[in-house]
């Protein structure tokens, strides 16, 4: 579906929420180094639970190098600063949600260089972000609204429940 970039990310319960997330929508996850945490970090493991057989992680030394495999992709950059609503972008399967890291965000050459396509969430007051796997999850879904939940379940499991007609 969307590739989610977390571009060194610091806190491995954050990372394994978002791997969650990436295994119930079908995103590749991919993580530019240095990471705060190892990939067997027990947290990361705990936090993602027995989903990390369904996602796709790819490992990258720096963002350039994420760039160069991808020269013709789209790249989202979410971001408190961005001047545009997340939801007025048009996502496409495919296309790159780029995160910074929970305590600086992204950097901000990085953020002047792609001004056009920098996005925010809004929020009330003068906090300073939400929680790095909720923005995830506001913008992966976002994404998947605008495409209509292609492929995606038409209906809930039901498990124990009986639905009156």
């Amino acid at each position: 579906m969307f590739n989610i970039v977390l571009v060194e990310p610091e806190i491995p319960q954050n990372t394994g929420n978002i791997a969650r997330t990436c295994a119930a929508t079908g995103c590749t996850l991919h993580l530019i180094k240095p990471l705060g945490f190892e990939i067997s970090d027990k947290y990361l493991k705990r936090a993602g639970l027995d989903y990390w057989q369904y996602v796709d992680v790819k490992i990258w030394e720096n963002i350039d190098e994420l760039f160069a495999a991808y020269p013709e992709g789209t790249f989202y950059y979410f971001t408190t600063k961005g001047r545009h609503r997340h939801d007025e972008a048009h996502f496409k399967k495919g296309d790159f949600l780029v995160f910074g890291k929970e305590t600086k965000g992204l950097p901000e050459e990085l953020l002047i260089q792609h001004e056009k396509t920098c996005v925010r969430i809004p929020m009330l007051g003068e906090l300073r972000s939400l929680n790095l796997s909720n923005s995830v999850a506001i913008a992966v879904y976002e994404g998947l609204r605008q495409n209509d939940f292609e492929g995606f379940n038409e209906v809930g499991q039901l498990h124990r429940l009986k639905w009156e007609e």
